[in-house]
């Protein structure tokens, strides 16, 4: 273990002077487990990956603050990867983080909020207005989705928590309503 620690001692020294194989030495013999106490912290590989990254850029600009009395290589190095890994926990706390499926929903949100003003922009005192107008809501949903959005009656039925049938026969049944209203 000494032979080690006195190598990320040597290491760090090099990087010091500015020689990019000590970096190197520092990055063969530790990556793999820094990637591990990151991984730990942060729960999630590619977050980890990064951390390491930023921390051996960090390592390299700042091995001339190391001091071999202060603590051991290995230590100090560590506690880079460490810190990085608790200040990104820390601010991820703060971003409301997103999934991909989130995501999505946000999409169908605002593609439904598009179809629905669609909707509210039309003449108020047009016939077509007063025919959707005299629909129920979830039916007039599915029409504007459908015809509006582009949306397909398998798209519809799954926006609309609906089984299929129910949204096919809903909007076969609301144009129906809406050529006899426009007649």
């Amino acid at each position: 273990m000494t032979d080690q620690s006195t190598d990320l001692e040597a290491a760090l020294a090099d990087c010091a002077k500015g020689d990019r194989d000590g970096l190197r030495r520092i990055f063969d013999q530790e990556a793999g487990r820094l990637v591990a106490v990151a991984q730990r912290i942060l729960r999630r590989r590619e977050l980890a990956e990064e951390v390491v990254q930023e921390s051996f850029i960090r390592i390299w600009t700042h091995s001339h603050q190391y001091t071999p009395g202060r603590g051991s290589a290995r230590g100090w190095v560590y506690s880079i990867v460490r810190n990085r890994a608790l200040n990104l926990l820390r601010d991820g706390r703060r971003e409301d983080l997103v999934g991909d499926d989130q995501v999505e929903a946000l999409r169908d949100a605002d593609q439904l909020n598009e179809i629905m003003a669609a909707w509210h922009t039309l003449d108020q005192h047009s016939r077509l207005h007063e025919c959707l107008s005299g629909l129920e809501e979830i039916r007039r949903r599915g029409i504007l989705m459908a015809y509006v959005g582009g949306y397909t009656h398998g798209e519809i039925a799954g926006r609309l928590r609906l089984p299929l049938g129910t949204a096919k026969s809903w909007i076969r049944r609301g144009l129906s309503s809406l050529r006899e209203c426009m007649a």
